[in-house]
C-alpha cells in the first residue's frame, strides 16, 4: 500500500511540477517580453527621418543601460541602404538580424549570436513618415536576468515539491499503519486465543474487522463441533468393539469348542459397527468439503435398478418432481435411498412407491418412500433408528440401515420420519433434505 502511494504521489507531483513549471516560466518570459516590446514601442514613437535621410530619434531612451557599454541592453535601427543606427551599448559589436521579410508585428526570438551572452531578442519592421525605406527596429536583453529567475523559480518548486511529497508519503504511510491497527489487535487476539486455550474471540475489536472476527467465531465452532464429532465417533466405535472384542477374549482364553463361530460370529459384529462410523465420516468430510448437488431422480433411479435385480417381483413405482435436487453429496443420498428402497422391498409386500418433492417446500425437499408391507408399530418407530435394533428377525440384516440414514441425514441437516402409507397402508419413510440452491444465470 505504501509502495503505490509512493507510485502516484511521484506521478501526480511529477506531472503537477511539470505543468506549474511551464505556466510559471511562461509568465516571467512574457513579463520580460512585454518590457522589450515597451522600449521597442518608444523606439518607434520618437523615431524620425532626419535631413539627410537617416533616422534619428528626437528624444534619448529613458533607460541609462543602453548608453553603457557591453550593458546587457541593447538597440539597433536598419534600413536597406543606410547605415545601421546601433545603441552604443553595442560599442564595436552589432547584431546579426534577417531582413528577408517583414514583420508587421513584434517577433521575439533567442539570439545565440554571442556564446558568452545569449540575447532576447525582439524585432519590428516598420516604413516611418516621408520615407519609402523599410525600417527594422530591434531591441535586445541579455538572458542572464530572465534565466537566473527561471532557475530561482525552479529550484523554489523543485524543494517545495520534494517537500510536499515526502510530507504526502508520510501521511499515507501513517494512514496505512493506522487503518491497518485493527487487523495487528485481531492477529494479536488470535495470538492470545492460541496461548490461552480459549475457543472464542471475545475481545471487543473495531467494527471495521467485527466480520472478519464473526467468520473466524464461525470457522472455531465449526472445527470444534467437527472435533467434537470425531471423538464421539471414536467413543462410540471403541464402545461397539469393546462387547464383541470381550466375547472373542473370552472364548479364546476358556477354549470354547465354538471359538471359530464366536470369532466369525463376532467380527462380522464388529465389521457392520465400522462401516456404519465409515460411512458417518465420510459424509462429515463431504459434508465439509462445501457446496453439494445431487439430482433426486437421478439417484433413486440409480437405486431401483440396482434393487430390481434382487427383488425382481416386486413393483416399483417412482413419481413427482423429477428436476429437484438437493445439497448433499450423490454418494451419500444414492446410501440414504438404497437403504429405505432396499429395506421397503424386503420388508413390503410387493410393492414400493417412491414420490419425489410432494410438498414442494421452497427450502426443504421430501422424498416418500411408501410400501405395502405390515408396518412398523407407532411405540416402535423411534426405537428402530438405534443401532443394532430389528424387529424382523428371521430375514437377513444388519440393524444398521435406518441408524445410517438418520445420522447421515442428520448430518446434512436434514431428517427422517416413519409414519403409515395412507395408500398402500404399510410403512411410510419421509426423508427431508435441504433443497440445492438454484443455479446462477452464469
Amino acid at each position: 500500500m505504501m509502495l503505490i502511494a509512493a507510485g502516484w504521489i511521484v506521478v501526480l507531483l511529477s506531472l503537477g511540477g511539470f505543468a506549474l513549471d511551464r505556466t510559471l516560466n511562461g509568465l516571467v518570459s512574457r513579463n520580460f517580453d512585454e518590457q522589450l516590446e515597451y522600449v521597442m514601442n518608444a523606439m518607434i514613437a520618437s523615431a524620425e527621418i532626419g535631413p539627410d535621410g537617416e533616422v534619428f530619434f528626437n528624444r534619448p531612451l529613458g533607460d541609462q543601460r543602453f548608453l553603457e557599454p557591453n550593458s546587457g541592453r541593447y538597440w539597433l535601427v536598419t534600413g536597406q541602404g543606410h547605415e545601421n543606427f546601433p545603441s552604443r551599448s553595442l560599442w564595436d559589436r552589432s547584431l546579426e538580424l534577417k531582413h528577408d521579410h517583414f514583420d508587421k508585428a513584434a517577433h521575439i526570438y533567442d539570439n545565440f549570436q554571442y556564446p558568452d551572452e545569449p540575447l532576447r531578442v525582439i524585432e519590428r519592421s516598420v516604413i516611418l513618415p516621408d520615407s519609402q525605406t523599410r525600417w527594422k527596429f530591434a531591441v535586445a536583453a541579455s538572458r542572464e536576468d530572465l534565466d537566473e529567475q527561471i532557475s530561482r523559480i525552479r529550484s523554489i518548486l523543485v524543494w517545495s515539491f520534494l517537500v510536499l511529497g515526502l510530507g504526502l508519503f508520510l501521511m499515507a504511510a501513517l494512514q496505512s499503519w493506522y487503518g491497518l491497527g485493527p487487523l495487528r489487535r485481531v492477529r494479536l487476539a488470535i495470538q492470545h486465543l492460541r496461548t490461552t486455550g480459549q475457543n472464542r474471540l471475545i475481545e471487543p475489536l473495531p467494527l471495521e474487522v467485527q466480520p472478519l472476527v464473526q467468520e473466524l467465531n464461525a470457522l472455531l465452532a465449526h472445527s470444534e463441533k467437527q472435533a467434537e464429532e470425531a471423538r464421539t465417533h471414536a467413543g462410540n466405535l471403541a464402545h461397539a468393539l469393546k462387547t464383541p472384542l470381550t466375547v472373542v477374549m473370552n472364548a479364546a482364553t476358556a477354549k470354547a469348542p465354538d471359538l471359530s463361530d464366536t470369532v466369525i460370529r463376532e467380527a462380522a459384529v464388529m465389521r457392520r459397527q465400522v462401516d456404519h462410523h465409515l460411512a458417518r465420516a465420510r459424509a462429515v468430510g463431504r459434508r465439509a468439503v462445501g457446496l453439494s448437488r445431487a439430482s433426486v431422480a437421478e439417484s433413486v433411479e440409480a437405486v431401483l435398478r440396482a434393487v430390481t435385480r434382487l427383488y425382481e417381483k416386486t413393483r416399483f413405482d417412482l413419481d413427482g418432481n423429477r428436476a429437484a435436487e438437493v445439497a448433499i453429496e450423490r454418494q451419500d443420498l444414492d446410501e440414504i435411498l438404497g437403504n429405505l428402497i432396499e429395506n421397503a422391498a424386503k420388508y413390503g409386500g410387493g410393492s414400493v412407491f417412491v414420490t419425489i418433492d410432494p410438498t414442494a417446500e421452497p427450502e426443504w425437499c421430501e422424498i416418500w418412500v411408501e410400501d405395502d408391507g405390515v408396518g412398523i408399530p407407532e411405540a416402535e418407530r423411534t426405537r428402530i433408528f438405534d443401532r443394532g435394533a430389528r424387529l424382523d428377525t428371521g430375514k437377513p440384516g444388519t440393524g444398521l440401515g435406518l441408524a445410517i440414514v438418520r445420522d447421515v441425514a442428520e448430518i446434512y441437516g436434514g431428517s427422517v420420519t416413519l409414519e403409515e402409507s395412507e395408500d398402500l397402508g404399510g410403512l411410510l419413510v419421509k426423508l427431508r433434505l435441504p433443497r440445492a440452491s438454484s443455479r446462477s444465470a452464469a
